[in-house]
């Protein structure tokens, strides 16, 4: 992966984050400018499950990590689906108005007849602002928290954890339970600070509230809260967030509770040498989304370390843990006493062309349980990645 091609791919998913990155076609009719891009991508992936049936989301279990057997191979996305990104923009009295409609679909289904039709859309949102107001996004998008965590994360243009239950008909997880939680796809109205005094941006959001069917948790009347506080200056970045829910109790018999969640990291970069270290932690912070192990503590860590051959070659390495720290009767009910997920993944990344990287990816995960169960899923993937 080059360093031409590497903050294009960011960028991208900025793009599907923050609408910044002019499509493939771009079309003009009057004031407006509209553009069209898009990613496509399919990895070669073959897993290998070994170990202890692991209660809760154990992703390295045969159920989870080899989709219900030993083995299994997948032809299918990474952590990226493939999708078709419309962005539209004009300027009117004096206000930057802009815009994001992604619909995104899957490789790889479980049928060689039935239709591949569906779909997901991610993003469906407006933006207006100044370049001194800052910006006000209103409609769907990517959440503000971990997203520092998983645009740093090097198995964004690969696999990551090969999950072959979310691989088959969805994406692959990168570090997603095994690492950090997923940011999410939400109703929002967030707002974006211009960049402040010290090289400091902040980012706050009003989320529509999400539901915990899996262990009978509802949202309750008010919204989530999201925010971060960021800091970039000569190759060092650094940011702080945090988001907070209400959970209310509609059958587990266990009382609601309220998700807070902390997140802290940073990056540098220097020459060929990358690193990366970012830390989750909060009540109902949840294994792969808001809330999804009910009022349990959790911790997530990432670490990573890249280096560039050439301009056109990359290594990287990385590792990452996502645990409920509480051992007690509530996660033993909720969650079979589920402990943790760790994926370690080594890396090769090449930049065929500015718009195109090869990528291949050797990995371990490990899940755990309270009960000293374990069990591991050894994986190795080979594909490629293409931005339109």
């Amino acid at each position: 992966m080059s360093r031409r091609l590497l903050p294009a791919a960011t960028i991208f998913f900025i793009g599907t984050l923050a609408a910044s990155q002019a499509g493939a076609v771009s079309l003009q009719a009057g004031d407006w400018t509209v553009d069209i891009g898009g990613i496509v991508n399919a990895y070669y992936t073959s897993v290998d499950c070994t170990g202890d049936n692991v209660g809760g989301a154990a992703l390295a279990g045969r159920g989870l990590g080899c989709a219900g057997q030993d083995h299994k191979t997948t032809i299918g996305n990474g952590l990226l689906p493939d999708g078709l990104v419309t962005k539209f923009k004009t300027s009117q009295d004096g206000i930057e108005i802009g815009g994001t409609i992604g619909i995104y679909a899957a490789t790889a289904t479980s049928s060689g007849i039935a239709a591949n039709s569906g779909v997901d859309v991610r993003q469906a949102f407006f933006t207006i602002g100044t370049a001194e107001a800052g910006t006000l996004k209103l409609g769907r998008d990517y959440g503000i928290f971990g997203s520092s965590a998983i645009l740093s994360d090097m198995t964004l243009l690969g696999i990551g954890a090969p999950v072959q239950a979310t691989q088959i008909g969805r994406v692959s997880l990168g570090h997603i339970g095994a690492g950090y939680t997923y940011l999410g796809n939400y109703g929002q109205l967030a707002y974006t600070s211009p960049v402040l005094g010290g090289g400091f941006t902040f980012n706050g959001a009003l989320v529509s509230p999400v539901d915990v069917g899996v262990n009978y948790y509802a949202s309750q009347a008010g919204p989530q809260y999201q925010a971060q506080l960021a800091w970039a200056g000569g190759g060092f970045k650094a940011w702080i967030g945090g988001k907070m829910q209400h959970f209310a109790d509609v059958g587990a018999g266990t009382g609601g509770f309220s998700e807070k969640a902390g997140e802290i990291g940073a990056s540098f970069s220097s020459g060929p040498f990358g690193v990366l270290a970012n830390f989750q932690t909060g009540k109902g912070l949840g294994i792969l989304t808001d809330g999804d192990q009910g009022n349990i503590k959790g911790r997530n860590f990432l670490v990573q370390g890249t280096f560039m051959f050439t301009d056109k070659l990359k290594f990287g390495l990385n590792y990452g843990e996502s645990r409920n720290s509480d051992d007690n009767s509530l996660n033993a009910t909720l969650n079979s006493a589920f402990k943790s997920n760790s994926n370690v993944t080594g890396g090769l990344y090449y930049s065929l062309t500015k718009s195109i990287t090869l990528a291949a990816e050797l990995g371990q995960t490990r899940s755990k349980d309270y009960l000293g169960n374990s069990a591991k899923m050894v994986g190795g993937s080979f594909g490629g990645i293409v931005f339109f």
